[in-house]
């Protein structure tokens, strides 16, 4: 069973994005935290955001917030 959002701290989150350039969309951060390497949680994570598109990384970790709090 997955853990959800609440696995994955924002600074994990942030780490694995390090480097993309926004804006961008949900297949973007996935593409990108793969090619930086994250673990299976972190892109997990990333794959329940919303669809749509990121404008910088407060946009990620606003979706986050908000999905974290959805899930729990």
């Amino acid at each position: 069973m997955r853990r959800g959002m609440g696995g994955q701290s924002p600074t994990t989150i942030a780490h694995s994005l390090s480097g993309i350039d926004f804006p961008c969309n949900k297949e973007d951060l996935v593409e990108h935290a793969r090619k930086n390497n994250a673990d299976n949680e972190v892109l997990e994570t990333l794959e329940d955001l919303p669809e749509g598109g990121y404008t910088n990384m407060a946009d990620v970790m606003k979706s986050y917030g908000e999905a974290r709090e959805h899930s729990d």
